[in-house]
């Protein structure tokens, strides 16, 4: 992973990257925002540490130009300041998360570890086109291809797969697959998902839906 640190604190700033170059972590420090902004225009990373007080631009006009230039890069903000103004400027900047100073190092690597995470969750759940095995689920049109074999499902048929997919092996509960995929305001019977779950294995493959039962359903790439 690559981590950039811009905090113009270089005692501060060489403490957060030494925590990192320990787990292994490519990390690039600048002290300066403008020298910080230069850098991430032109070069890739996977995290940024931003100090808000810093020389010549400060941390939350650099947030600013960095999203209005649709780079989305997670951003921790770094201040000494307390006030929740503060906070709330950050966030609505575009900040992704948000520390205050003194730093504890492993506050900071558990929020950077927590942000990637639900980076990743976000990514899957947005992908256009899902790609398990064989199985091929293009979202945007609906669509489903199955060992070449091009399958149009019914939309409902359809969300319960998108949804049993977005984590092969989770156990589903009944409970949620009811509100995911026909909603919490919609009333219907709980053996409305044997149904289709019945309708996805005569399509799809018996071997790939497991009942627990009592519980729910799980899909097995």
């Amino acid at each position: 992973m690559r981590i950039t640190v811009i905090e113009d604190n270089v005692g501060l700033a060489h403490g957060i990257a030494h925590c990192f170059v320990d787990q292994g972590h490519a990390v690039n420090m600048l002290h300066d925002g403008q020298a910080g902004l230069d850098f991430l225009l032109q070069e890739e990373t996977d995290i940024i540490v931003l100090d808000i007080n810093l020389p010549t631009i400060d941390g939350l006009t650099l947030l600013k130009r960095l999203r209005a230039s649709k780079i989305m890069t997670p951003v921790i903000l770094l201040t000494a300041r307390g006030e929740v103004s503060d906070r709330v400027r950050g966030l609505d900047a575009g900040a992704d998360d948000y520390i205050q100073k003194p730093i504890r190092p492993k506050v900071l690597v558990s929020k950077i570890k927590a942000l990637l995470r639900r980076r990743k969750a976000d990514t899957i759940e947005n992908e256009p086109v899902r790609s398990i095995g064989e199985l091929e689920i293009n979202r945007e049109e609906y669509k489903v291809i199955n060992k070449g074999k091009e399958l149009i499902l019914p939309r409902k048929e359809f969300e319960l797969l998108l949804l049993l997919t977005s984590k092969p092996g989770k156990v589903f509960k009944r409970e949620s697959i009811l509100e995911k995929v026909w909603g919490a305001e919609v009333v219907v019977g709980s053996r409305t998902i044997d149904v289709h779950i019945r309708k996805l294995r005569e399509k799809i493959g018996d071997v790939h839906f497991t009942t627990i039962k009592g519980v729910g359903y799980k899909f097995i790439p």
